[in-house]
């Protein structure tokens, strides 16, 4: 069974970083592109960033290029995404996908939020 479970979001203030991260299993994770993508009330869902299989490509949003990094380490079977310089407008519930033609998996999220 395919599972993707995320971990590292929290309440973090304004300026402030934060690592997500998100245990792949069920599945051959190097085999696989790998996306975050992020859901809030208004704005609906925003695919955030993307990798690769074997990571040597990385793509990223507008609205967070330069501030977050996506990474994965596949002898852990975890992607991660450091989030950096937030913004009140990242509060987001942010869940990892996997590629195959489309995001055919998802977690089911952590939450950040950015707040002072």
């Amino acid at each position: 069974e395919v599972q993707l479970v995320e971990s590292g979001g929290g309440l973090v203030q304004p300026g402030g970083s934060l690592r997500l991260s998100c245990a792949a299993s069920g599945f051959s994770f190097s085999n696989y592109r790998m996306s975050w993508v992020r859901q809030t009330p208004g704005k609906g869902l925003e695919w955030v960033s993307g990798i690769s299989n074997t990571a040597d490509s990385t793509y990223y949003a507008d609205s967070v290029q330069g501030r977050f990094t996506i990474s994965r380490d596949n002898a852990k079977n975890t992607l991660y995404l450091q989030l950096n310089s937030l913004k009140t407008e990242d509060t987001a519930m942010y869940y990892c996908a996997r590629y195959f033609y489309n995001f055919d998996y998802w977690g089911k999220g952590t939450l950040v939020t950015i707040s002072s």
